[in-house]
């Protein structure tokens, strides 16, 4: 009888254990899966109606269609993108704070040693975002219909041949330098203060050519004020779908376009992480995000935190070296 009830006793304790090891694991599932449980802020360091901030509230949008809690976009502009890294490095790391970098933070570290923030050290990446190519241009006066070339051409009249930027030290800029530093040719660079004056002066004829963002090349590639010779992207772009890449062309390893993605605070949970990546590249695979990135001149490129983080590293040292081989000194 006393084995029975001992028996009896141990059954029971068994069956507690396993209904409080089953009420916790239903409550960690349950907090796990209640992600976000209030509003969740996306920083983004340039001001509305750029192309940064045109794809961080196309994703978000589409994102918190899926939460109870809704989206918040917070424009800290200024400085390049550096006040609003500087601001989201000093966000709270719960998991409802997160950061739309860009190019621009991979490019700044080799331009300002005293940033007051370290893009990789005080952020944790949680996926990619958007691609905006960059397209080669040129003048229809320049007698070069291939990106060979225009390389032979440039090699043949070493430092007669300028091109546009929107800026030094921007995408379009660097995009030039690095072409010049794979192919050994000598050109001028002409820095503009944004996209539409630096391509005005190549329609106009004061530069030949440009690598310029799609948004701006597209109407007067139609328009046939401009010849197109290649995109900087790895493989062929679906605004130019008739168009080589530059690698592909004959440039061994060229590989330039602008780009924006998500990172966190440093510390945020894991999980958080996790799901807001999840999250973000279901949204980047939606035919209709993907309808209205690319009206809007963008490519949608899903990663996971690991490929981002790869990816960032890859283009910190890239830039870094280009722009240690161009000499470029921040303005």
């Amino acid at each position: 009888m006393r084995t029975s009830r001992r028996f009896g006793y141990f059954f029971k304790l068994c069956a507690l254990a396993f209904v409080g090891f089953t009420a916790i694991a239903m409550t960690q599932a349950q907090a796990q899966t209640s992600w976000p449980d209030k509003a969740v802020t996306f920083i983004v360091p340039f001001p509305p109606g750029g192309p940064v901030d045109t794809t961080a509230r196309m994703t978000t949008q589409a994102m918190a269609k899926n939460w109870s809690t809704p989206a918040v976009i917070d424009n800290k502009a200024g400085a390049g993108g550096i006040v609003g890294a500087q601001t989201a490095a000093k966000a709270p790391p719960d998991g409802h704070h997160f950061f739309f970098a860009a190019i621009h933070h991979a490019v700044l570290p080799s331009l300002n040693t005293k940033l007051p923030y370290d893009i990789q050290k005080d952020f944790v990446p949680v996926g990619m975002g958007a691609r905006y190519p960059i397209v080669l241009v040129v003048h229809p006066s320049l007698p070069v219909k291939s990106v060979q070339e225009l390389i032979a051409y440039a090699k043949a009249n070493p430092n007669k041949l300028s091109y546009s930027s929107a800026g030094t030290g921007g995408g379009t800029h660097l995009a030039g330098e690095l072409f010049a530093s794979l192919t050994g040719v000598k050109m001028q660079h002409i820095p503009y203060k944004g996209s539409s004056p630096a391509m005005q002066d190549l329609v106009g004829g004061q530069v030949q050519l440009m690598f310029a963002d799609s948004t701006s090349a597209i109407p007067f590639i139609k328009s046939g004020r401009v010849r197109a010779l290649a995109v900087g992207n790895p493989e062929p772009s679906v605004f130019f779908p008739d168009l080589p890449t530059i690698a592909s062309a004959g440039v061994k390893d060229y590989e330039a376009y602008s780009w924006s993605g998500v990172v966190a605070p440093k510390g945020t949970p894991p999980e958080a992480v996790k799901q807001a990546n999840a999250q973000l590249n279901k949204v980047l695979k939606d035919p209709q995000v993907i309808e209205m990135m690319n009206k809007a001149g963008q490519e949608p490129v899903a990663m996971s935190p690991e490929e981002f983080a790869a990816f960032l590293d890859n283009e910190i040292k890239k830039w870094s070296k280009t722009i240690q081989t161009a000499g470029i000194k921040p303005e």
